[in-house]
């Protein structure tokens, strides 16, 4: 271990001996009930070398055993979590971190000045309340607009999951689903996110995950007014079930007088109406891509006038301003019908106009076993007023004497001759 000759004794009456680490809720994990293993001065700490106690534990099930890499002065020093460096209070890296804040804390590095440098720390971090960071990131006071928007809210569990199994890989893993590393595709290895140091990250130079999320805060979307200026509403999404109206009250009142709040409990969304304009603006400046309350991140953005409210069903726009995407498998607009000529003929049916009224009125024999229905008392193939319907007989009275207007009066159909009929 790198440490001086001359303090030694210093050193080792000054070693750390903890009986909690200093984590994140990502890195401690979701269960409640976490088993930890201590082992006092059991390893070095990764930035000022010196040896303090080591905790160990699985965050949850299915995921890599994980433990602290760096003391807890170096810890306090950054106000950064002892396992993952990542800023307690937004979650975000220490370069990011420092930018948004414009801190520069130069830490030496050399082992002389470091350990000198560690010691006034300590000395510092004695005389404080242990609440607040020390050294320079203490004294900035002022909080910065572009970590409220980066700033994670909620755990990312997803960082604790194994590493991938490099034996699988290359297709020689033999364990199956007993294999405790994940059994996955690996990434690009010329991905700058694969190539992360420690001691680059704790020092804030040199980290890729810095340079990305710095990247994405340069092309942020901003919030452009309306330009209607009687528009003083403004839309609040993702209120979930812990958002009230005293909660959205005792946010928004400081930007100006609120007229009416408005809460849509079914579409868990809101309508915050101010008394002027000038609120509005100041209200949605201040709000966008950085409004949390109850560890929730809420989506903030201009509600719309009646005017543009009645054209939803034509632009595809919702009532809340967002443009709702087409359906798939949807059909489209049915093509208007085909001018009728009042000189031609409706046909319905689709029918060849050559074809002969005689041959369409030709019956269609019944299936075998089956008696035809005698004449008069079948369905009609034909609608009776048609132009193609067969001729209507004579009613009774206009029939001339002697027809056979019964069936039960027609001799042929109870057996007998036809010369027995003539005669």
């Amino acid at each position: 271990m790198a440490t001086s000759l001359g303090s030694n004794t210093y050193n080792r009456q000054n070693w750390e001996d903890a009986d909690f680490p200093i984590l994140c809720q990502t890195c401690l994990g979701e269960n409640p009930y976490i088993r930890m293993t201590k082992e006092k001065y059991g390893k070095e700490c990764k930035i000022c070398a010196r040896p303090f106690t080591v905790f160990r534990w699985c965050p949850g099930t299915r995921m890599r055993f994980k433990k602290t890499e760096v003391c807890q002065t170096c810890s306090k020093m950054k106000n950064v979590c002892q396992t993952c460096l990542l800023d307690l209070e937004y979650g975000l890296p220490i370069q990011v971190r420092d930018t948004g804040v414009s801190v520069k804390d130069e830490i030496p590095r050399s082992d002389v000045n470091k350990e000198y440098y560690t010691q006034n720390m300590e000395r510092e971090i004695a005389n404080s309340d242990g609440t607040r960071p020390v050294g320079q990131l203490g004294k900035a006071t002022s909080s910065s607009d572009m970590l409220l928007k980066l700033a994670r809210t909620t755990p990312y569990y997803k960082r604790n999951r194994p590493h991938i199994c490099s034996f699988w890989v290359k297709g020689e893993c033999k364990r199956g689903e007993e294999c405790p590393y994940r059994h996955e595709k690996p990434t690009d290895p010329d991905d700058p996110l694969a190539d992360q140091n420690i001691k680059d990250r704790y020092y804030g130079i040199n980290d890729p995950v810095a340079d990305k999320l710095l990247k994405r805060a340069s092309t942020m979307p901003r919030l452009d007014p309306p330009e209607d200026k009687s528009i003083t509403t403004l839309y609040i999404g993702g209120l979930g079930d812990n958002v009230t109206d005293g909660d959205l009250k005792g946010h928004f009142y400081q930007f100006g007088e609120i007229r009416t709040i408005t809460i849509v409990q079914r579409q868990q969304c809101a309508f915050i109406q101010f008394a002027t304009r000038q609120a509005a603006e100041m209200a949605a400046e201040k709000s966008f891509n950085k409004l949390i309350i109850n560890g929730r991140r809420l989506t903030v953005k201009w509600g719309r006038s009646q005017a543009a409210r009645g054209k939803d069903g034509k632009d595809g726009i919702s009532e809340m301003g967002i443009r709702l995407d087409p359906v798939p498998g949807l059909p489209g607009a049915l093509p208007p019908p085909p001018a009728l000529d009042d000189e031609a003929p409706a046909n319905y049916f689709n029918l060849d106009p050559a074809t002969s009224p005689a041959i369409m009125n030709i019956a269609i024999p019944p299936p075998p076993g089956i008696n035809p229905p005698p004449p008069g008392f079948g369905p009609p193939m034909f609608h009776p007023m048609g132009p193609m319907a067969p001729p209507v007989p004579p009613p009774i009275t206009m029939r001339p004497p002697g027809t056979i207007h019964y069936p039960s009066q027609d001799p042929q159909r109870m057996g007998a001759h036809a010369a027995l009929h003539s005669s």
